[in-house]
């Protein structure tokens, strides 16, 4: 691994003190879950700092930087991890030997934008538990040889014998709101039909990603919630995209699970939320000088988006 310029590991140290004073740490007997759409997460310039006319933006500084971020998570769902996988091989060097990545291939096609869905993990903390699997849908409503234009992808692990899996989405942008909706409702109903099978393995199911819905109450944001899973309110003001403001408010990444909304029921088995959770703003801690579009290229536009649980 090249060496870290002294003023990059002076900026490392900072993001990391930042990240410990908004995110718990990891303790004996609790779950920290994140999701982050990380901008075209592929390609890599490999020197610590990118030249004016180098391509891509991203080098070795900024993939250090969301290293320092994601370490301080049990397992990350991350989006839009691209064909080319330099970054994220940098990623999970930065880490080190004990984390390790489960990812899809590439979904072909212009709708699937050459990603892959990933899920990256501390394996001192979690362990896959057996269940991987892409989903397929049967038909979609609105056009019967249509599918996900990015399959969604679920993984099964296991954190001190308590079971959970983790569905990950990249929710099509599409032409329009409207475009979004028939994805959107049905993966719900996918996910509500999985949770509800008896004999399925299906033993506490989490949705988490980028659903690109645009406001808390829309259409876009029942056609995902009507089936009922649930978000948790403690991030429905928190902010999403680095250029959200009080003018531009969206509601795109989620982490959420199924609960039964008439008796107030959590559905997850041994895990309990106590309404800890949030996103991580890392603008003020990374790239000084530069401008939110210029970070957008190197780490993301995204805000990571967590949540912690306690294991009962």
């Amino acid at each position: 691994m090249p060496d870290v310029p002294a003023p990059v590991a002076k900026e490392i140290s900072a993001l990391q003190k930042a990240v410990r004073a908004v995110v718990p740490a990891k303790k004996p007997k609790n779950l920290l879950i994140g999701s982050w759409n990380l901008r075209a997460f592929g390609d890599l310039t490999p020197k610590w700092s990118a030249a004016p006319k180098d391509s891509p933006k991203r080098d070795f500084r900024a993939v250090a930087l969301i290293a320092a971020v994601l370490e301080r998570f049990d397992v990350i769902a991350v989006q839009e991890v691209r064909r080319e996988t330099e970054s994220l091989r940098f990623l999970l060097s930065r880490l080190g030997s004990d984390w390790r990545v489960i990812t899809t291939d590439v979904t072909e096609g212009d709708e699937g934008n050459g990603e892959r869905l990933s899920f990256v993990y501390d394996s001192t903390r979690v362990q896959p538990s057996g269940l991987v699997g892409e989903i397929v849908l049967p038909s979609m409503v609105s056009d019967p040889t249509k599918q996900f234009a990015r399959t969604p992808y679920a993984a099964s692990f296991r954190r001190e014998g308590i079971e959970f899996i983790l569905t990950t989405v990249h929710i099509i942008w599409g032409k329009n709101v409207t475009e979004r909706i028939p994805e959107l409702t049905e993966f719900a109903t996918w996910m509500r039909a999985w949770a509800d099978r008896p004999t399925d393995w299906n033993r506490n199911l989490l949705v988490l990603g980028d659903f690109n819905i645009d406001r808390l109450g829309s259409e876009l944001y029942k056609a995902l919630f009507s089936t009922g899973l649930f978000p948790p309110a403690e991030l429905n003001d928190v902010p999403r995209t680095i250029f959200s403001n009080d003018k531009n408010k969206n509601f795109y990444d989620q982490i959420a699970w199924f609960s039964d909304f008439q008796n107030m029921e959590n559905v997850l088995t041994g895990l309990r939320y106590d309404g800890v959770a949030g996103s991580f703003d890392f603008l003020p801690h990374a790239f000084a000088g530069m401008t939110k579009a210029e970070v957008s290229w190197r780490i993301s536009d995204h805000y990571p988006l967590w949540i912690e649980f306690q294991l009962d």
